[in-house]
C-alpha cells in the first residue's frame, strides 16, 4: 500500500511521493523559545518524529529540519537586564531539547537558529521587492519596515482558502507604514527601546526579521526552493504558514509539496495557551511521570485529532506499557529453540525482513494511524501471551519479535536501553512491595505452613498481580484483563484519550 498522507492544503488524503525516493525531505516548525515548553509543544514534536521514523522505515532517509526561532517579539518582551534576548533564548532552547530527548524525540538533521539565516532572509525580501510583491515603508512612522504586498498575489490565501477581504489585519507592525492592513511584516525596522543587538543593517534600513520570513529562509537554505513537507500545529496555518507559502512562492520558489498539520492539545475541551495560563510544563509532567508513559499517552491519539488531557490520559498509557513490558519480560524468560525467520520475497534473499504485521503497516500508510496500529500491537501482545499460557513457546517469541520492531518504531519498546534509566520511582517502590511478599511466601511454603503461603498469593492476586514459579525463581507480573467488547480500543490502549 501507498503511503498516503492528509494534506492541509488539498484538504484531502494524498498518496505521498517525494522528489527523491531516497531521501524525504521534511521542515518542521520548531518553538518559539520566549519560555520552557509545555506539553502542548511536546505532542507537537512527537507526531512529527513518528512520521519521520515511519518515512525512514519506507523510504530510508529523511533530511529533516526543525528550526528554532531565537529573535521574535516575545523573545524581545521576557528578556530583562541580567537576562539578555540571546542568553533567555539559549536558555530555553536548550529546555526544550532537554524536554524533547526526555521522551524519546530524535534530533533533527539540521535544527537552525533563526539569527544564523539573516543574509538568507534578506535575499527572498530583495527578490520580493524586485518583483513588486513587497514594498519598503515610507512612513516616517515605520522607518525600516518592509511589507508584503497581499494584493499583489492572487493566491494569498490559498492554504486555508480564505478570502483575503474576509480576513483581519495583520498585527505585526506598525499599520501606518502598509497600503493594506492586511499586508504582513517581512522586516521589521529597529526601534529606540530595544536593544542594538537585536538588530542587522540591511538595505531598506537596520532592522530584524518577521516571523514569517525566517522559516521560508531556512527552509529554503537546508532543503533547497522546493521539498517535500512542511509541518506544524494547526494554530500555524493561519497567519504564520498562509504567509510562508505567499512570500516563498511569490519569489519563485515551489516550496512545500504537502502541508501536515497536528491537532492540538486542550483541558477541559480548551485549548491549552500560554496565554490562557492553562498548560501544563513539560518539567513539571516528567517529574511526576514516566518519560515512557509520557510518549505513549501524547501519541495514542491520531495525530490530527485534538487531545483533551486529564489523569486518566496518563493512567491508562502507564497500564498500557506495563502490559506490553510485562509481556516482553515473561518471553525472555522463556528459552525458545525454535529458530524463525520470516518469509522472504521470492527469488530475492537479499530483501530485509519485515516483521511487522500487514495490519500494522496498513494502519501506519493510512495517515500514520497510530491508534490501529497500537491496537495491532495489543492484539499481538494477547496472542503472544495466550501461546506462553499454552506453551507454545516459540510462538511467543515471535510475537515478542513482532512487538518489539513495532514499538520500536513507534519509539515506546520499554525494553529499549533510553528508557531503563526513566522507570519511574511507583515502579520501583511495587517491586520491591512484590518481591518482600513473595519472599514471605517462599518462607511460607519452605515451612509447609501452605495457609499462609495461599493467604500471601490471595493477597497479591486481588492487587491485579500474577505469580509465575519457575525453576529460577518467581517472576511477577501486573495481569492483563479481558476488555468488555463496548471498550475493547480503550483496553488495548489504541484510544487512550478524547479525541475530537
Amino acid at each position: 500500500m501507498t503511503v498516503q498522507l492528509y494534506d492541509t492544503k488539498a484538504q484531502a488524503l494524498r498518496d505521498f511521493a517525494p522528489l527523491d525516493p531516497s531521501n524525504v525531505t521534511m521542515y518542521v516548525c520548531g518553538p518559539t523559545v520566549q519560555s520552557g515548553p509545555h506539553i502542548g509543544h511536546l505532542r507537537g514534536a512527537l507526531s512529527f518524529d513518528i512520521l519521520r521514523r515511519w518515512l525512514e522505515h519506507r523510504f530510508g532517509r529523511v533530511t529533516f529540519v526543525r528550526n528554532v526561532t531565537d529573535i521574535d517579539d516575545k523573545v524581545l518582551a521576557n528578556a530583562t537586564p541580567e537576562e539578555p534576548w540571546w542568553a533567555l533564548a539559549y536558555r530555553m532552547e536548550l529546555e526544550f531539547t532537554r524536554a524533547y530527548t526526555a521522551i524519546g524525540i530524535s534530533a533533527p538533521t539540521y535544527e537552525p537558529r533563526a539569527t544564523a539565516s539573516i543574509p538568507q532572509m534578506q535575499e527572498i525580501i530583495a527578490r520580493l521587492i524586485e518583483t513588486g510583491h513587497a514594498y519598503a515603508a515610507t512612513s516616517s512612522d515605520a522607518v525600516g519596515d518592509v511589507y508584503f504586498d497581499v494584493r499583489s498575489w492572487a493566491d494569498y490565501g490559498s492554504l486555508t482558502r480564505q478570502s483575503l477581504d474576509a480576513m483581519e489585519p495583520a498585527e505585526d507592525a506598525d499599520p501606518r507604514g502598509k497600503r493594506d492592513p492586511r499586508d504582513f511584516a517581512l522586516w521589521k525596522g529597529a526601534k529606540p527601546a530595544e536593544p542594538e543587538s537585536a538588530s542587522w543593517d540591511a538595505p531598506w534600513g537596520r532592522g530584524r526579521p518577521g516571523w514569517h520570513i525566517e522559516c521560508s529562509a531556512m527552509a529554503r537554505r537546508y532543503l533547497g526552493a522546493e521539498f517535500d513537507i512542511h509541518g506544524g500545529g494547526l494554530d500555524l496555518r493561519f497567519p504564520h504558514h498562509e504567509n510562508e507559502l505567499a512570500q516563498s512562492t511569490a519569489a519563485g520558489d515551489g516550496f512545500a509539496r504537502y502541508w501536515v498539520h497536528n491537532g492540538l492539545v486542550t483541558v477541559g475541551a480548551q485549548k491549552m495557551s500560554k496565554s490562557l495560563f492553562n498548560f501544563i510544563l513539560a518539567d513539571d509532567l516528567l517529574r511526576e511521570r514516566d518519560p515512557l508513559v509520557v510518549r505513549y499517552a501524547l501519541a495514542a491519539a491520531h495525530y490530527r485529532s485534538s487531545l483533551d488531557v486529564t489523569e486518566s490520559t496518563f493512567d491508562e498509557a502507564e497500564a498500557a506499557v506495563g502490559r506490553i513490558r510485562t509481556f516482553l519480560e515473561r518471553v525472555q524468560r522463556t528459552p525458545s529453540t525454535l529458530v524463525w525467520t520470516a518469509q522472504r520475497p521470492e527469488g530475492d534473499s537479499d530483501e530485509p525482513v519485515d516483521l511487522l504485521p500487514p495490519a500494522f503497516t496498513a494502519a501506519m500508510d493510512d495517515d500514520l494511524g497510530v491508534p490501529q496500529a497500537l491496537a495491532v500491537v495489543h492484539e499481538t501482545v494477547r496472542a503472544g501471551n495466550a501461546a506462553l499460557d499454552a506453551g507454545d513457546t516459540g510462538a511467543a517469541h515471535v510475537a515478542a519479535a513482532q512487538v518489539r520492531e513495532m514499538t520500536g518504531i513507534l519509539g515506546i519498546d520499554p525494553t529499549d536501553a533510553r528508557w531503563q534509566a526513566g522507570a519511574s520511582a511507583e515502579a520501583s517502590a511495587l517491586d520491591v512491595l512484590v518481591q518482600t511478599m513473595i519472599a514471605q511466601r517462599a518462607r511460607a511454603r519452605a515451612a509447609k505452613d501452605w495457609e499462609t503461603a495461599d493467604r500471601i498469593r490471595d493477597a497479591i492476586a486481588a492487587a491485579g498481580i500474577a505469580l509465575e514459579d519457575g525453576p529460577d525463581g518467581t517472576h511477577w507480573s501486573i495481569i492483563d484483563p479481558p476488555a468488555p467488547a463496548a471498550a475493547q480500543t480503550d483496553a488495548e490502549g489504541a484510544s487512550l484519550v478524547k479525541e475530537n
